[in-house]
């Protein structure tokens, strides 16, 4: 009886447990909200979101399980999201997951625009990816933590089928990229080294593409399911 019972209380604690550490997700702490961070996911809602020029959200993205996230089987209501509001000095952070062989991305920067049918055609894109499986593996600059088709990251610090962290830091048009808390790009914007730097990838079709100073953050719908959580943003002074 007394091994059943220490038994019992440890699984009562285990469980407690998780549920304490999913009780935090999506939530800040009174340091947090001190420092001027806020939340740019509920946790519960897509408040705070649109679709790329649209009004609303589309029935695409959903919310399960603390998570927002991109249901691939649906084919009304996709498309890209942004935020309500728009940011130029800011720290970013947020978790993310990607479905096995699947694409996706964090874009900052975005400009919305009738003329322009994506945000990527404003705003470039840290890459999210399935490295191992998806084709876009084996392109140099399209793995995770890059600065899509334009700064392969340092290293890969990527935790593949489970939650990673990014974090971004703006400051007077300094960029730096963190996977995992890895610093794994940095670079400057809005300088002649920039210029050269879009001039030689694929977004040299777009003149308005990384000219902005501030924009929206986006989420890509690329086809494949992805989730987000933890989602929040410091704008710095």
């Amino acid at each position: 009886m007394k091994k059943i019972y220490s038994t019992s209380l440890l699984w009562c604690a285990l469980i407690c447990l998780v549920s304490t550490v999913n009780a935090q997700n999506n939530t800040l702490t009174a340091q947090e909200k001190k420092d001027g961070w806020k939340l740019l996911f509920d946790g519960k809602t897509t408040a705070g979101w649109h679709n790329y020029n649209k009004k609303g959200i589309g029935a695409g993205w959903k919310v399960a399980d603390g998570a927002l996230y991109l249901d691939a089987s649906t084919k009304e209501g996709r498309g890209d999201i942004v935020t309500d509001k728009t940011y130029q000095d800011y720290e970013l952070v947020l978790e993310w997951k990607i479905d096995s062989c699947g694409n996706s991305g964090l874009m900052f920067n975005v400009v919305e625009d009738p003329a322009s049918s994506a945000p990527y055609h404003s705003g470039p894109e840290m890459q999210i990816l399935d490295n191992d499986c998806h084709p876009d593996g084996k392109i140099h600059k399209h793995r995770t933590g890059d600065l899509y088709d334009l700064i392969a990251s340092s290293s890969e610090p990527v935790k593949h089928g489970d939650w990673n962290q990014f974090r971004i830091v703006s400051k007077n048009a300094h960029m730096e990229f963190y996977v995992n808390g890895v610093k794994v790009v940095e670079f400057t914007m809005h300088t002649p080294e920039w210029d050269q730097l879009v001039a030689g990838s694929k977004f040299k079709a777009w003149p308005v593409f990384g000219k902005s100073v501030k924009g929206s953050i986006a989420l890509q719908d690329h086809g494949n399911k992805v989730w987000f959580r933890n989602l929040k943003i410091r704008e710095l002074k």
